[in-house]
């Protein structure tokens, strides 16, 4: 039985929902992307935590992987049509946290390296 759910953004937050998630989306709204460049562009996750999330948007419809017969082994991931149909909501959600963390003075972004 299909789960019940009351509310679209209970949905909403079911499927995208979670630390990881929409930034994994995020990153792939951008194009396609290999494994190794998702966890440079996330340092804060680890690799069993990454790959169990990239798992998960499969699983959910919205990233396909694509393994290339290379050697060495080279996977790609990129959003389904499903998964770009969260573009606007991913957009809204990254100009929201811009603004908030200019608001309350909240760096964002990479860490900048002493020259």
């Amino acid at each position: 039985m299909p789960r019940r759910y009351h509310c679209p953004v209970e949905l909403a937050v079911d499927v995208i929902g979670g630390k990881w998630r929409p930034v994994i989306l995020a990153h792939l709204k951008e194009g396609v992307h290999r494994y190794g460049e998702l966890r440079r562009r996330m340092p804060g996750v680890s690799e069993k935590m990454l790959t169990q999330r990239l798992r998960e948007l499969e699983a959910d419809g919205l990233v396909v992987r694509r393994a290339h017969e290379t050697t060495p082994p080279r996977v790609e991931y990129r959003l389904t049509e499903e998964g770009r149909s969260l573009a606007p909501v991913l957009q809204a959600l990254y100009d929201w946290g811009a603004a908030r963390a200019a608001r309350v003075g909240e760096p964002v972004g990479e860490p900048t390296r002493p020259t």
